[in-house]
């Protein structure tokens, strides 16, 4: 792809936010996911279903900071549209005896597409699981941040 072919660039190369105006509202959603890698240890905690820290319910934490991080999206990501997210659903889940599934779905009816809401979504709600888990496990471990699937727009994917 050559650098013109961008679409966060203008003619002369310069950064822009896209120009969405002429655009088709249509219902967009998308959906991403990570994996935190806790440890067999600390994923026997989660046996329960939760885990119950100083800092209060883990999973609830997270899953509202991840609703709270897509929201505030355009505040993080420079050329992100502000918009009106209608739907975020934060789902964490055991992945295997030693992680947990993120898997964060927004849902816009809108002029441009909820990738990048989706997948700071995912993170942020990862990223607090780490923080209210750290002083057990340092070495937790966050990774395969990925978009999975995209409705609505120009194109879909489905990885």
């Amino acid at each position: 792809m050559a650098v013109n072919d961008l679409t966060h660039l203008d003619k002369d190369d310069r950064p822009q936010m896209v120009d969405v105006s002429d655009k088709a509202i249509t219902t967009r959603t998308a959906t991403a996911t990570c994996l935190v890698e806790l440890g067999s240890e600390l994923m026997s905690d989660f046996e329960s279903g939760d885990l119950i820290t100083k800092k209060g319910s883990v999973l609830q934490t997270a899953t509202i900071a991840g609703i709270m991080g897509a929201k505030r999206t355009p505040d993080l990501i420079p050329m992100c549209h502000p918009i009106g997210l209608e739907k975020v659903n934060i789902h964490i889940t055991p992945h295997s005896d030693t992680s947990l599934l993120v898997s964060c779905t927004c849902k816009i009816t809108s002029k441009t597409g909820v990738e990048m809401e989706a997948l700071t979504g995912a993170n942020v709600a990862a990223l607090t699981i780490y923080d209210m888990c750290k002083s057990k496990n340092p070495g937790i471990i966050i990774s395969e941040l990925k978009l999975t699937e995209k409705r609505g727009g120009k194109s879909d994917f489905n990885a």
